[in-house]
């Protein structure tokens, strides 16, 4: 039962992610599906919780870039 919870975790990140790559060129949520793949392969690989963890870092600057924080603006 546990080795298939587990392939059942593992094809279904799988598919989160190549649905997100495709809706990266269609219409669709495609960052978002992506990191919701990847959030799910995190807990069985390695790769997967690094990549994630690159991904997070670099919206967050995003983020940052498009809006500011309040104390940054008052200053």
């Amino acid at each position: 039962m546990r080795k298939t919870k587990r392939a059942i975790k593992i094809v279904f990140g799988f598919t989160l992610l190549v649905l997100g790559a495709v809706m990266i060129l269609t219409p669709g949520p495609g960052w978002a599906t992506i990191f919701a793949g990847l959030a799910i392969l995190a807990a069985e690989y390695v790769w997967a919780r690094r990549l994630l963890n690159r991904l997070k870092s670099h919206a967050t600057r995003w983020r940052d870039r498009i809006r500011p924080s309040a104390t940054a603006n008052k200053a």
